[in-house]
């Protein structure tokens, strides 16, 4: 293998140090299988020159499409040994929202799970990850090691995908060096340790559990538990056999968690490390569970894709006073709070987050206009408003694309939801805008209830409880209730899908159960 002095600062150079380190350590646990270090860096190895087998050469896109799984961690890794650069697909997407991104990308090959691979569109060349005689991880016993030459820290490895939640997706180019950054700086703001028995089940397609956990775990050779999905039962059944003692979760999974009626009752005292993010956790929401489990540390985790995922971290000790601020930049984070002529604002004062970092994406593959837009004088507009304090914690108000204005004045939809949040019968809660011939946009909230039928609260109960809490403008002028409200698979719930949907909907509230 030909390697230069200064070029190893790669991806897949993670996994392969700390099996030189710890080569006998459990690496990864799914299902019946387990991988020491030593065995997941040589699968690692054997599946790149599996890849490189097909005729891809480095450069090249490769699409992801499959459920959590070893098989799905080893494709990554493998992508990045061989120099190939990884694009993970949503395994929910199909039709015109997944050709999108496999055309978009240019993937010339896509690994997917068998039951996915028949919503691909025809033409498109597939390699099974796994449950079939020809897949990829069939094929590790009788190939050969990857000998090749090493891709270049400054080489991409990975498109990440936007999430659309307001506009189509972009492809934020990351590099080697840029992702194993962002593993630095993960290790130190989270406190990961190699003692630590973390189990893994949101996408592993999403950078969030990727990125900020699986991989910079894997750097620090913890025991790694991969599940399908987020899985209350099994999860508490790993924490109880102390099997488990990390765990990351969208604040809806928190959510989810928190209203089963076994968080009461089940022995969840060995959970140590709970980290939340993805979207904004109602403050409320994250009292009720620090009274449930007081001595549990709770680590709020902010940022976005094009930032590798992460960007500001607000620690256990820091919750105390500040609830609501997802913390202080992580280690080669720089940011900063600025008005529409990108001048600072004063602390106190709210501006867009605009960062410079070493972790940032290289722009938007193949969308000039687009990051030409969003990468100005040497700053990432990130979309975010936010206010800064003296002491450096950010709290972030709202998406710009998000803010109300409301009589022509503007209203943060998140200082409603939590308003909303304290009430016992409300489970969950978007607020959004609505266009409104007297008020410009209308602020309404969009409610899951926890009644059904004659026990469910009332759009004139939330209405009276909202006025004891906010200011006459923001309390909402209408209450529409659902049985769900639209999420993607990292748990941001799609407020433009509510828009859309209510857009055109006169008249009175929507029963709940609609």
């Amino acid at each position: 293998m030909t390697v230069e002095a200064g070029r190893s600062v790669t991806v897949d150079g993670v996994v392969r140090r700390s099996a030189r380190r710890t080569p006998a350590r459990v690496a990864v646990h799914y299902g019946e299988r387990s991988w020491t270090y030593a065995e997941l860096d040589d699968a690692v190895s054997r599946a790149a020159q599996v890849l490189r087998d097909t005729g891809l050469v480095p450069g090249d896109r490769v699409g992801a499409y499959g459920h959590n799984s070893d098989a799905y961690l080893i494709a990554f890794l493998a992508c990045a040994r061989a120099g190939l650069v990884h694009v993970p697909v949503n395994q929910n997407l199909t039709g015109d929202d997944l050709s999108y991104i496999v055309g978009q990308s240019g993937s010339g090959l896509v690994l997917a799970d068998p039951d996915l691979a028949g919503h691909l569109p025809d033409g498109v060349r597939v390699l099974p990850l796994r449950d079939a005689d020809d897949s990829l991880l069939a094929r590790l016993a009788t190939t050969a090691p990857y000998d090749g030459e090493e891709p270049r820290g400054d080489d991409l490895t990975q498109l990440l995908y936007t999430s659309g939640t307001t506009a189509q997706p972009k492809g934020a180019m990351m590099t080697h060096r840029a992702l194993v950054h962002e593993y630095l700086s993960a290790i130190t703001a989270l406190d990961l340790q190699a003692g630590d028995r973390p189990v893994h089940s949101l996408p592993l397609y999403h950078s969030a559990q990727m990125h900020v956990f699986l991989l910079p775990y894997l750097a620090v050779g913890a025991e790694n538990v991969i599940l399908d999905a987020p899985d209350a039962e099994r999860i508490f059944d790993l924490v109880e056999t102390g099997r488990a003692d990390s765990l990351f979760a969208p604040p809806t999974v928190w959510i989810g968690l928190s209203n089963r009626d076994d968080f009461a009752t089940r022995d969840l005292s060995g959970l140590r490390k709970a980290y939340y993010g993805a979207s904004i956790m109602p403050v409320p929401v994250l009292e009720r569970l620090k009274e449930r489990l007081p001595k549990l540390a709770f680590y709020n985790c902010f940022g976005q894709s094009e930032i590798g995922p992460l960007s500001m971290v607000l620690g256990p000790y820091e919750h105390k006073g500040r609830m609501d601020s997802c913390g202080r930049t992580v280690m080669f984070v720089e940011a900063r709070v600025v008005d529409e002529s990108g001048e600072d604002v004063p602390d106190g004062e709210q501006g867009e987050i605009v960062y410079r970092s070493p972790q940032l994406c290289e722009g938007y593959w193949d969308k000039p206009e687009e990051t030409a837009e969003a990468f100005r004088d040497g700053w990432f507009h990130s979309g975010d408003l936010a206010v800064r304090d003296a002491e450096g914690y950010f709290t972030v108000v709202d998406r710009v694309k998000d803010v109300i204005n409301s009589g022509g004045v503007l209203v943060a939809s998140r200082q409603v939801e939590d308003a909303l949040y304290t009430h016992p019968e409300v489970a969950e809660v978007a607020v959004i805008g609505l266009p409104d011939e007297r008020w410009i946009e209308a602020v309404t909230a969009v409610v899951v209830p926890r009644g059904e039928g004659t026990e469910a609260v009332t759009e004139a109960e939330l209405l009276a409880h909202a006025r004891e809490k906010l200011a006459h403008f923001k309390v909402p002028k209408r209450v529409l209730f659902v049985a769900e409200l639209p999420r993607n698979a990292s748990g941001k719930i799609l407020k433009r899908e509510l828009r859309d949907r209510f857009r055109n909907e006169p008249g009175p509230a929507i029963a709940p159960g609609d």
